[in-house]
């Protein structure tokens, strides 16, 4: 499972080793660990113990699967709550904390540590607005002394806290309105080019009086002193804000340059809007601008790719945007001298058109003749922006008993060794062995249909997620498949949640999921969690369409059962090959 729930926080060191069927039934509980902390206002416990017996939940009989597992949720008051689960005469207590998920003040507390902004360095242009923000009490009077300035910051009336993204899946997906404490916040606009300190905040509170300057020191950037970042790694990683927590843009390929507009912390913002960590870059002076102009483009098909050639003065940075039957790239910090394009008739793209849709930005609109797109890649050479557009697989060799003959299937079985167990079902068992088992019999039935099947690990391999987008990458499947199962977070309904989902990030892959989960739910007659589009490593490969499937839930009690029955298994594996079977016959050239 992807999620940071039971595959991070449940391996409690006595129960790593535990096997599938606990001996003599013994009560035993898998999650949450003893001593959990979580901002969630209920919590599941997965466990399992002797069928034949009542267990009992804080004194209240829990409902158990035929196996004799169990998923209950109890609801959390804040602080700290004391469960106990019994069974006969053997008892498990746990002490679980509830934190606030909004912000809260601690007792003589007037600010909340930590929220006094900028947090980091910060830099921007003259002229920019500079907001100030810290969280206080509703009641509190704030201001900040900065720049010989005063400024009076006034609470938000309405603030929020949002959900984690995580709340999607459990449908929790509401902000959190704030009780008492609140952010304050008070804006004015960047002066004169200069290194200006660090704000200090006054926080009145009746008769108290808290001051504090904030971690971060404020530079007026000089607007005519450019300093260029260049991409130095091979997919630069471009965010819409200075954190990880701020959603990815497209990749830029290893020598795109802009120019640095502003910086916090260890972040730079570039001159397009987008944000990239230092250790992406290399920073240096320039007399000016990226800026470049483009003319003639021209087209060539080889090994079942059509590159596209871009040649530009300098790297810009590019951003793309798929459709089902559309591919448009966008060219930053450029203009358009375009008069003669060749785009050979080739076997992916059936019209080309471009836009200078404002100044410094022309975007290029490939319409495809297939309203399913098999990948693309970006990369410069020298100053030339090469895009390559996958052709469909070639189908020549399908015959009616090897119908997937020519056509590579990547499969990747889900975590793996010890350091990377995954979810755990109520006994234990890790999503690991599992995935495994049910790769290499999906792998089995595809090769029996004629595909050429990649594994990204045969046993109990530890591999990093960027490992296993380095073997799509490297070997360019037709499709890549990641096989997992399935958990929640904290606020989950392990008990009533069940059934199969799929996850996709491109709009090449979601054609595939939707299929797949659609064949999978009804073909087995197994519950619907959804199709959701979702920014995982394993979905965001573009060489190829990449899907995640979670084929069921390890913490529910009941389908726990159906994951580990070797005959299900085995219907699953054939399911899933008869499905993409289907899926690749209308692609036919």
């Amino acid at each position: 499972m992807h999620i940071p729930t039971l595959a991070t926080f449940s391996v409690a060191a006595s129960l790593v080793g535990m096997a599938l069927t606990p001996s003599a039934w013994a009560l035993s509980v898998v999650y949450p660990p003893e001593n959990h902390e979580t901002t969630a206002d209920r919590l599941f416990f997965i466990g399992t113990a002797d069928p034949d017996q009542p267990v009992t939940l804080n004194g209240e009989v829990v409902e158990r699967s035929p196996a004799g597992h169990f998923a209950p949720s109890i609801p959390l008051e804040l602080g700290v709550n004391t469960v106990t689960l019994q069974q006969g005469d053997r008892s498990l207590t746990f002490s679980i904390h509830r934190l606030s998920a909004v912000p809260t003040l601690g007792a003589g507390e007037l600010v909340m540590p930590g929220s006094l902004t900028p947090t980091a360095d910060l830099a921007l242009q003259p002229g920019e607005l500079l907001c100030f923000e810290a969280i206080a009490a509703r009641t509190s009077r704030v201001s900040v002394d900065w720049a010989g300035q005063s400024i009076a910051l006034q609470p938000l009336s309405d603030g929020v806290t949002l959900p984690s993204n995580f709340a999607v899946l459990t449908g929790d997906t509401q902000p959190l309105p704030h009780q008492e404490a609140i952010a304050h916040r008070g804006c004015t606009t960047m002066p004169a080019p200069g290194a200006l300190g660090a704000p200090t905040y006054e926080i009145v509170q009746g008769d108290e009086i808290h001051t504090e300057a904030a971690a971060g020191q404020i530079t007026s950037l000089a607007p005519t002193s450019f300093n260029i970042a260049e991409v130095i790694v091979d997919s630069g990683t471009a965010r819409t804000g200075p954190s990880t927590n701020y959603s990815r843009l497209t990749p830029l390929p290893r020598g795109s340059q802009s120019v640095v507009t502003g910086r916090q912390g260890d972040w730079a913002r570039l001159e397009y809007g987008a944000w990239i960590r230092d250790s992406d870059v290399v920073i240096r002076p320039s007399a000016g601008p990226v800026r470049s102009q483009i003319r003639g483009l021209q087209s060539r098909s080889l090994d079942g790719w059509t590159e596209v050639i871009f040649p530009l003065e300098v790297p810009v940075p590019v951003t793309v945007q798929q459709s089902d039957r559309t591919l448009t790239l966008t060219l930053h910090h450029t203009t358009a001298q375009t008069d003669t394009i060749y785009l050979d008739d080739d076997p992916v793209v059936e019209r080309l058109d471009w836009y200078q849709t404002q100044p410094g930005q022309v975007d290029y609109t490939f319409t495809l003749k297939s309203d399913q797109s098999w990948g693309y890649k970006l990369e410069y050479q020298g100053s030339s922006l090469v895009l390559s557009l996958r052709h469909p697989p070639d189908r020549s060799q399908a015959t009616s008993d090897r119908p997937l003959a020519g056509i590579s299937i990547l499969l990747d079985p889900g975590h793996g060794s010890d350091e990377d167990l995954g979810a755990r079902g109520p006994t234990g068992y890790p999503e690991k062995d599992v995935a495994l088992i049910i790769s290499q019999l999906v792998r089995d039935e595809l090769e029996a249909r004629g595909a050429t099947v990649l594994m990204t690990r045969e046993g109990d391999d530890d591999l990093f997620p960027q490992d296993r987008v380095d073997q799509i990458l490297a070997q360019e499947p037709a499709i890549a498949l990641s096989l997992h199962y399935n958990a929640l977070p904290d606020a989950g309904d392990a008990l009533n949640t069940a059934g199969i989902g799929t996850f996709w990030y491109h709009a090449q892959a979601h054609d595939l999921s939707v299929f797949l989960h659609d064949y999978l739910a009804e073909a087995l007659d197994r519950p619907s969690y959804g199709v959701f589009w979702n920014n995982l490593a394993l979905t965001r490969p573009t060489v190829t369409p990449s899907v995640l499937l979670e084929l069921g839930f390890m913490i529910n009690p009941y389908e726990f059962e159906w994951i580990i029955d070797p005959a299900a298994q085995q219907e699953l594996a054939i399911a899933l090959a008869d499905a993409l079977v289907i899926w690749f016959q209308p692609t036919t050239p």
